[in-house]
């Protein structure tokens, strides 16, 4: 059977369309707090905003390049964009229905979105206008279009004002066009005067256009309407020619701001002469101009969302507990010499990982620390450790990943300072994104040499920890440490092993490991011994593994899939994937971890990784798995995939016609893995406080009330 045959396989730009969707669906999901739907539809603007900018852009790219070769689902670039065209014109409609209906309930709440300056009491205006000429008026910067003052370059994502002016005096003066751009640095929020007890608020663009006529006091203004542009942000580097890889990216970067318009957002009603102005001057054709029924820049509602006086509208904040193998203040080397050690983010915290960091700078018997850093937070603990621990004369090898994308000039910015703290900096590879997550410190002790290790599937960003599920081991198995020693040594140097104790790195190992564990559930399906693959990831589209799911599938055995967003599997085809289920889940935290299982005659093989399975994970980028070997550690990730794939409240099931579901179930039956991790987590923490014995350490699983089966 031909198990690559393109009616098995979904588009994989539609696919990440209906991941967006399934977060529109947490904006308009009753049950979920009001100001939380709010977030969510903030999320699905930003979500977008990010597809535009890169991947609709590839598609462009291509079209403009003449590339016509078909995607996995048999499509070309041309017929890619006309499909996502339709689709993301209703998506959009989706978002906005949606936010008329999230402003009606605000309001019932007292929480007021002013839509129009129109709208504005007496009082209100009078408010208004002040406000305008004491904070803003200083701040703008009318741009005139005319013979000497060429259209100015629009930055990408900036909001602005265009309006439509004539000569005061002349009627048959020919009409001119100017624009004004919203200040970023202003908040874009505007609270008004309180009014029976509601808060009221206005957009800043809503401020500027009612006062657009005090910047051009000797025109009449005809017409005036805010509009956005998104440009391809994709960064093309040539980086087999460039001298300096950090300079290529930062001139790279000042481009972004300028790249070709993909996007046209307009305000719907606006004065058909300016959206022509604007369409002919931006070169961009009908099909990429959206006219918004609403407010442009839904991303603003996460400023709503953190407007002080509605916490009752919000979920209760859920700290992230205490690691109890790692209790505050204790020696981290000598909990992990007691035993491998799993972390659970963000039901865990992330400070164990910041303190292996921080201890192993201040540590005399520590000789150097080498790590990669992916994405890392604005103020940076893990930075500022790693810079301690040169200054405190440690050799301190640090691979910083200048091409992550959107985080490139973050990057640069913590590549300099810990250049200048005397850190070896390595810049990544040629070719390759350098996604792993890994720490390495090497110790001296009684014994000799021990080398400590961290391995994750997120990021060293103790932000986004407190927002991602992640898994992480703290281990000094040897084994790994060597392993460890040979990935550092292979980022630095031309080093190449030719086997590894334990880790799978891509772009050269990994996927081949990756296929011969699922041949071999296939083997042993068709040799009737016991098989199953369990696999939990954020995206599923590359077709070698996808066609290797199909033929285990065929073969009998059974496939369990958690694929937050882009999936390219179809399930429920006869003979293909009927053994195949596929779930997402979204929730108040963004599922992140990767965590592979593979049931190997009851002996179960579990693996955590960096890498989805995806072309650019597997062959384009620098990834690691790694197994979990140790016996509590094991039990923990088994427990963890078992809860996940019992979730009732955020599970969506993938259908053979390729959409999602919400499977209904009675309030008895309603079960969140994300309520029920951090549960445990605050359990797990407590019984680690309690037991000032120490001996019995093993994890023990709540019980669930509709919950594990």
């Amino acid at each position: 059977m031909d198990f690559t045959n393109t009616e098995y396989y979904t588009n994989r730009e539609l696919s990440w369309v209906r991941f967006n969707e399934r977060v529109l669906s947490e904006a308009q999901d009753p049950e979920i707090e009001l100001f939380e739907r709010l977030k969510f539809l903030s999320i699905t603007a930003s979500n977008l905003d990010e597809f535009f900018m890169v991947r609709v852009a590839s598609l462009k790219d291509m079209v403009h390049a003449g590339y016509t070769k078909k995607d996995i689902a048999g499509l070309k670039p041309e017929g890619q964009l006309k499909m996502l065209n339709s689709v993301l014109h209703d998506f959009v409609e989706q978002q906005y229905r949606t936010y008329h209906e999230l402003a009606q309930e605000c309001r019932a709440e007292h929480l007021v979105m002013v839509e129009h300056h129109e709208d504005l009491t007496a009082e209100e205006a009078e408010f208004v206008d002040r406000y305008f000429i004491d904070h803003v008026y200083p701040v703008l910067t009318p741009m005139a279009v005319d013979s000497s003052r060429p259209f100015p370059l629009i930055k990408n994502k900036s909001l602005n004002i265009c309006a439509l002016l004539s000569k005061k005096g002349k009627e048959k003066a020919k009409h001119e066009f100017a624009t004004v751009q919203v200040p970023s640095v202003l908040s874009r929020l505007v609270p008004l005067p309180s009014r029976n007890g509601e808060t009221r608020i206005l957009r800043l663009e809503e401020v500027i256009e009612r006062n657009i006529s005090q910047l051009f006091l000797n025109y009449d203004v005809l017409g005036a309407s805010p509009f956005q542009i998104m440009r391809n942000a994709d960064l093309t580097i040539e980086e087999e020619e460039a001298e300096d890889l950090l300079k290529e990216i930062e001139k790279q970067i000042k481009r972004r701001q300028w790249g070709e318009a993909i996007r046209l957002e307009v305000e719907s009603g606006i004065d058909k002469r300016l959206l022509k102005i604007l369409r002919s001057e931006l070169h961009i054709s009908e099909e990429d101009i959206y006219e918004i029924a609403g407010p442009l820049d839904l991303t603003f509602l996460m400023k709503v969302y953190g407007l002080e006086g509605f916490e009752k509208y919000k979920r209760k904040s859920r700290a992230p507990q205490e690691v109890p193998q790692i209790p505050a203040g204790s020696d981290i080397f000598e909990a992990i010499r007691k035993g491998d050690i799993l972390l659970h983010h963000p039901y865990q915290s992330f400070t164990p990982v910041v303190d292996f960091i921080r201890q192993a700078a201040r540590d005399p018997k520590v000789l150097a620390i080498k790590q990669t850093l992916y994405r890392v937070s604005g103020n940076s603990p893990i930075v500022a450790a790693l810079a301690e621990a040169a200054e405190n004369g440690k050799q301190v090898s640090v691979l910083v990943e200048l091409k992550a994308r959107f985080d490139e000039e973050n990057n640069i910015v913590w590549a300099r300072k810990l250049e200048q703290a005397g850190c070896h900096v390595i810049y990544g590879l040629v070719g390759l994104k350098t996604h792993c997550k890994i720490a390495l410190v090497v110790r001296m002790e009684e014994d000799g040499i021990r080398r400590y290790v961290h391995l994750g599937t997120g990021n060293y960003n103790d932000s986004t920890a407190k927002l991602y599920t992640d898994l992480g081991l703290l281990t000094c198995a040897e084994p790994m440490g060597e392993d460890a020693t040979a990935v550092f040594n292979m980022l630095s140097g031309y080093s190449e092993p030719l086997q590894w104790n334990k880790l799978a790195l891509a772009p050269l190992w990994l996927k081949k490991r990756l296929l011969k564990l699922i041949q071999r559930e296939t083997r042993n399906a068709r040799q009737g011994r016991q098989s199953g693959i369990k696999a939990k990831m954020n995206s599923l589209c590359d077709p070698d593994v996808i066609a290797a799911l199909y033929e285990a599938s065929a073969a009998g055995v059974k496939v369990d899939l958690i694929v937050r967003g882009i999936c390219c599997l179809k399930t429920g085809i006869k003979g293909v994937s009927d053994n195949i289920h596929v779930y997402s889940i979204v929730g108040d935290y963004l599922e992140h971890g990767r965590i592979f299982i593979f049931e190997n005659d009851c002996e179960p093989e579990v693996y955590l990784a960096s890498a989805d399975w995806m072309p650019r994970n597997l062959e384009r980028r620098v990834e690691i798995m790694f197994p979990v070997e140790n016996a509590e550690a094991r039990e923990r990730v088994l427990h963890i995939v078992k809860e996940q794939f019992a979730d009732t409240v955020k599970k969506h099931e993938l259908l053979p016609d390729g959409t999602y579901r919400k499977k209904k179930v009675s309030k008895s039956e309603r079960f969140s893995c994300q309520d029920a991790f951090m549960a445990e987590a605050r359990e797990y923490a407590k019984k680690g406080q309690g037991k000032k014995n120490r001996d019995n350490r093993r994890f023990i699983p709540m019980e669930h009330e509709g919950g594990t089966q």
